[in-house]
């Protein structure tokens, strides 16, 4: 008799006391009949509290007593049942934490990684590039400072920084972002991949004046340079441009996905704890694939929305960009019983079950909101 499913739990983990729910993580526990447990990951977007309400209240009842490898059904009944309540945000970003754990007790029930689930790997050491946040009020030193530390520590493959600002100002200090775009490239130097990322803070026309320093100065990407809700501003932006323009991080559905790249947009980078979990960002590489754009996911978690992400990315034959490390803090290492940071500039997949992640149940029982 196939183990079915006895117990769904979202909730909230909180890793520095005091702290704002910003470092906060939602996550979600599947446990099967016999014992076997499967962790996932939801959105962080407000410590994750509507997505972890929306599985507790909604996802968990439909979801108990069902065969666990019957997740895709799962996924698109819940979807369809709830979607009326707004699939671009809280509900797919509850259902990504619900995939993801589902895909984690699959692959122990059957005792394998997810990546051979998927499919096989081309690779399982995965380059990285260190993605440096918080450059918005910060001066040219600052910034040349915070990069440097993680370029000399990391050892990644690329560097991404970025504004981190506030949205609600457009164009407020173009000449001061081309200096740390120039004083990041002359710290680095020619050789080393560059990204930027502008989180939405300019104009088209503001775009396009940094984005030609870009060109100049070599950096391989230029991300989200126009608000992400301006879609046809986006794609502009990116077919006037010889830079390659990304985005696609705020987007939460395929057919999101579609549009950005309909708009002209050729780099697209959904989240896998955005984008409907493992099932989701596998139907993302897909129409990249299928649309000959680059598929560079987006990813800022350190545990296990991190682990999934990579076990997707190491099943992408075409992987033109390196994975995404934005938190270096550490913050969640004490839930795991074997470190998930990079070795010698490249993050490595195990061949343990599931994610490949063991979690100090104790520790998480400790840091429960």
């Amino acid at each position: 008799m196939r183990d079915t499913i006895k117990s769904v739990e979202a909730f909230q983990l909180e890793w520095i006391p005091g702290n704002s729910r910003l470092t906060n993580s939602g996550w979600v526990r599947i446990a099967t009949e016999a014992g076997v447990v499967g962790y996932g990951e939801v959105s962080p977007m407000m410590g994750g509290e509507h997505s972890i309400d929306i599985i507790n209240r909604y996802v968990a009842p439909m979801v108990v007593g069902a065969d666990p490898l019957d997740h895709a059904v799962l996924y698109d009944k819940a979807l369809h049942k709830l979607v009326k309540l707004g699939p671009e945000g809280a509900v797919t970003g509850a259902l990504a934490g619900v995939d993801i754990a589902l895909w984690d007790l699959k692959g122990k029930l059957l005792d394998q990684p997810i990546y051979k689930l998927l499919g096989g790997a081309w690779r399982t050491e995965l380059p990285f590039y260190s993605s440096v946040g918080g450059n918005q009020d910060t001066t040219v030193e600052e910034t040349v400072a915070r990069v440097e530390r993680r370029w000399r520590k990391e050892q990644p493959s690329a560097i991404k920084f970025r504004l981190d600002g506030d949205r609600t100002r457009q164009d407020s200090d173009i000449p001061g972002d081309i200096a740390k775009i120039r004083a990041v490239r002359a710290l680095v130097g020619n050789d080393m991949p560059l990204a930027f990322d502008a989180n939405n803070q300019y104009s088209i026309s503001g775009a396009m004046q940094v984005g030609r320093v870009l060109e100049d100065l070599g950096y391989a990407w230029f991300e989200e340079p126009v608000q992400h809700y301006h879609v046809h501003a986006m794609g502009e932006v990116a077919q006037r441009l010889s830079i390659t323009v990304s985005a696609g991080e705020q987007s939460y559905t395929t057919q999101a996905l579609v549009d950005l790249i309909r708009s002209g947009v050729r780099m697209v980078q959904p989240d896998i704890i955005k984008m409907g979990g493992i099932t989701g960002l596998m139907q993302c590489a897909a129409i990249c694939f299928a649309h000959g754009v680059e598929f560079v996911p987006h990813q800022t978690q350190p545990g296990i929305g991190h682990m999934a992400n990579l076990h997707v990315l190491s099943t992408v034959m075409h992987m033109t960009k390196p994975a995404e490390y934005a938190d270096a803090s550490g913050r969640t290492d004490i839930a795991f019983t074997h470190p998930i940071g990079p070795e010698n500039g490249r993050f490595k997949l195990s061949e343990r079950s599931g994610l490949g992640l063991d979690v100090n149940e104790e520790e998480i029982a400790r840091r429960r909101v």
